[in-house]
């Protein structure tokens, strides 16, 4: 009797296991509740998020950016919200999350995971066998109008800031300003350019994930270091605000930028209608648990996670399992790791392999068939390997290309703080 032989996917699998072991896989936008950082209920256990300890050592996620993300209410319901009173309440649930992120790194598992103010934190932190925990803030609407808040935000440890997030703010429009209209004539407000030159002097990342497209370009424009978007893909193949298209690729990497492309399904492609018998299923499991009914689109996907992470964990394991039945008679449209590549081979092949990293969305929205936490981080390896990316490339899409603009912008900040004024 002969000994079967290894298939050729065997040796993929292989090789693929292999690299992913070797490189330091960043993934540079995870959600975060205050609730999950506590000493009852924190990420050194395996919780129904999609990111914690646990599922980051199963899946050899080395390196995640929790983000301190504040909400900008409409100005319908709040007033308010962008008055002193608003940028006084945003920035107190800003520092809320920074101080929930220095309690996991410093107080709840500081044997386990560090945070990281520098790229050499990074490998240092990562080959002490240590996850590594870095910040980026999300919505630079808690700066309100006092512009000292950059460098307080930079000294809590934020490594990257967006001006706006969905809505309009003080200092930049947004890319729901395409079915909403602009405050700043698609761009960035004085303060807001002053705000940008500040993140320059102090080495806070410029992130343009969330902004107007016209807003990006200035921000290209103006910006004396390179840029990012911390999360988001490619509009040439899928038609979507969030996403960015091929002039503003090109922009991004002019600066010497990256565009973290993210595993958010319906930024990847866009969804067929579910089948009405489906749509109906879903409709009323959503009701019986409280949940949004809206089907489609970006901001019902995050409004549903949100609401899901209000579950209690038995009734999340109903849900799940209700949902699954579902899914079992009506499959759904599902967005694959295979479309995540497929951007990435986009975008590899318009702008260059130097401007192109990963990022997930988790506990924010994002999670695709084969990377839906981070337990199954390898599967975006082995899918890269499939595609026929090298060791060295993939080293620089997991991490290698965001550190070296952290570097960069670190090294700009340095000559601007050393200018006489």
């Amino acid at each position: 009797m002969h000994a079967q032989r290894p298939s050729a996917d065997d040796a993929v699998v292989k090789k693929a296991r292999a690299i992913h072991e070797r490189v330091i896989a960043l993934d540079t936008h995870n959600d975060i509740e205050p609730a999950n950082f506590t000493t009852a209920r924190n990420y050194t256990q395996r919780l129904d998020t999609q990111v914690n300890l646990p599922k980051m050592i199963e899946g050899g996620l080395d390196a995640s950016f929790f983000i301190v993300y504040v909400g900008q209410p409409s100005l319908t319901t709040t007033p308010d919200a962008l008055t002193p009173a608003g940028y006084a309440r945003a920035y107190r649930a800003a520092i809320e999350k920074f101080d929930a992120i220095h309690r996991l790194t410093e107080q709840l598992a500081p044997d386990r995971i560090q945070l990281a103010l520098t790229s050499a934190d990074v490998r240092r932190i990562n080959a002490s066998g240590k996850k590594v925990a870095l910040i980026g803030i999300e919505n630079g609407y808690p700066i309100g109008e006092d512009i000292r808040r950059v460098q307080e935000f930079y000294n809590r440890g934020g490594r990257y800031l967006s001006l706006a997030h969905n809505g309009n703010n003080q200092l930049s429009d947004s890319n729901t300003g395409e079915r909403e209209g602009y405050k700043w004539g698609n761009g960035i407000s004085p303060l807001g350019k002053e705000v940008l030159a500040e993140m320059n002097r102090v080495g806070l990342m410029v992130d343009v994930s969330h902004p107007s497209k016209g807003s990006m370009m200035q921000a290209a424009a103006l910006s004396k270091a390179p840029i990012i978007a911390s999360h988001s893909a490619a509009r040439a193949l899928c038609n979507v605000s969030r996403n960015m298209d091929d002039e503003q690729l090109r922009a991004l990497a002019k600066t010497g930028g990256v565009i973290q492309v993210v595993a958010y399904p319906t930024y990847l492609k866009t969804p067929k209608p579910d089948v009405p018998e489906r749509a109906a299923l879903l409709a009323a499991l959503r009701t019986e648990f409280g949940l949004p009914t809206a089907a489609t689109g970006a901001s019902a996907a995050t409004d549903l996670a949100a609401a899901l992470r209000t579950l209690s964990p038995e009734r999340r394991a109903e849900y799940d399992r209700r949902l699954k039945s579902i899914d079992v008679s009506y499959p759904p449209d599902r967005t694959t790791v295979a479309d995540l590549v497929n951007h990435i081979d986009y975008v590899v092949k318009l702008i260059g392999i130097d401007h192109v990293g990963i990022s997930s969305d988790f506990d924010g929205g994002g999670g695709i068939t084969g990377w839906n936490d981070a337990s199954e981080t390898f599967n975006v390896t082995l899918e890269l390997v499939k595609h026929g990316y090298s060791e060295s490339q993939i080293a620089q899409l997991w991490s290698g290309n965001l550190l070296r603009v952290m570097d960069k912008v670190q090294a700009v900040a340095k000559e601007l703080q050393g200018q006489k004024k």
